[in-house]
């Protein structure tokens, strides 16, 4: 198949970078007809949000987890031990759970590949939902290890209602199904479960792809971590994160940013990922387009939640008024109970101790003595 070959040569050697660098991958984008982009992202590109990633010394998910006397840290997402004591998790859901955190300048730049008509996919291994807070169609996301988007019963499989998953969540407290009052949990993937349907299903997108952006993680997990290995071999890949990850050395399948054996495809950005990805739009002549989009998005969201929080405490105070009213309703129904218990009770003394009941009569009574002596 000379033509086959010939046009293998032809995309590898147009591949080949001028400089491992994000200027080399911008130059790449502006000589080529990129447009079928896959981004692949993990918990860095959310920690400027607030919410920790797992592994980072000191600030991470892992090291932050002793107050729940667990016997290993990642038993928090392990689902044999989530059936045993489902509490810990319930407990750090609710510092995870989605309503309290912005999407990034990444998460929008993301969006902003896609609505520059470059983004094939967006894979990611975080269950924050902020790609979808950001406004990113879901159809162009794949989360890999689930979310807290949807919840379901692990016993009967029944879909559980999100708003009273949520009430529960953010009163730390365990949801239970209402059909067989089995463990309520988010359908985050837990150590012990399956990965996502969807995952399998759009693995075919990375041999469709035209260029690989790797953006905040350490790529530690797998199968998430090789899939970066599964874009051909002549599709650059970016890497954009505070440290190497997947490296030759440290693993099987990585980034080759030594450019051995005369690849020159893949390139890196150390340092933190809103940094990577501001100074990519800057060159891609997109700087104005990111910065509108955010400020437009984050000042939406926020007032959203705004009005979410005020129609929050309007309705708290609701149901405390309801609820100072049904003490207040058992209060008067008890003092009337005992009321009539007492007035029951005087007359059975009264008619006991022939004690006349209207102050008259007794009165007419002690005369009509006085009269007969």
């Amino acid at each position: 198949m000379p033509g086959t070959r010939s046009q293998y040569k032809a995309k590898t050697a147009a591949a080949k970078l001028d400089a491992p660098t994000i200027e080399g991958i911008v130059n790449y984008i502006k000589k080529n007809d990129v447009k079928r982009i896959i981004v692949m992202s993990g918990a860095g590109i959310s920690t400027d949000s607030g919410i920790p990633d797992f592994r980072s010394k000191g600030t991470g998910l892992y090291d932050n987890l002793q107050k729940f006397n667990l016997p290993y840290a990642e038993a928090i997402f392990d689902i044999d031990y989530f059936m045993e004591k489902p509490e810990p998790f319930y407990a750090l859901a609710k510092e995870l759970y989605p309503g309290k955190y912005y999407p990034t300048k990444t998460h929008y730049f993301i969006r902003l590949l896609h609505e520059k008509g470059m983004l094939l996919r967006n894979f990611t291994q975080n269950i924050d939902t902020l790609e979808r807070l950001a406004g990113l169609d879901e159809d162009l996301i794949v989360e890999a290890h689930g979310s807290f988007a949807t919840a379901s019963c692990v016993e009967c499989k029944n879909v559980a209602d999100p708003a009273q998953v949520k009430k529960k969540v953010l009163k730390g407290e365990v949801a239970r199904c209402s059909s067989c009052d089995g463990l309520i949990k988010p359908d985050i993937t837990f150590f012990g479960q399956n990965l996502p349907k969807r995952f399998f299903k759009r693995l075919h997108d990375f041999s469709e792809a035209d260029l690989l952006i790797v953006i905040g993680t350490s790529l530690q997990v797998q199968p998430f971590a090789s899939l970066i290995d599964d874009v051909p071999d002549y599709v650059p890949r970016l890497l954009i994160n505070k440290e190497k990850a997947g490296d030759h050395h440290t693993s099987h399948s990585g980034f080759d940013f030594k450019w051995k054996y005369g690849k020159k495809r893949d390139a890196l950005f150390l340092g933190d990922c809103n940094e990577g990805v501001q100074k990519f739009a800057e060159l891609m002549g997109w700087k104005d387009d990111l910065e509108s989009l955010y400020n437009k998005e984050h000042a939406k969201l926020k007032s959203i939640w705004e009005a979410e929080t005020l129609a929050e405490k309007v309705e708290k105070e609701h149901e405390a008024e309801e609820e100072e009213k049904q003490i207040e309703k058992e209060t008067k129904s008890e003092d009337e109970k005992q009321h009539k218990e007492i007035e029951a009770l005087a007359k059975v003394l009264e008619e006991k101790l022939h004690i006349p009941s209207d102050p008259q009569e007794s009165k007419d009574r002690s005369n009509a003595t006085s009269s007969s002596k």
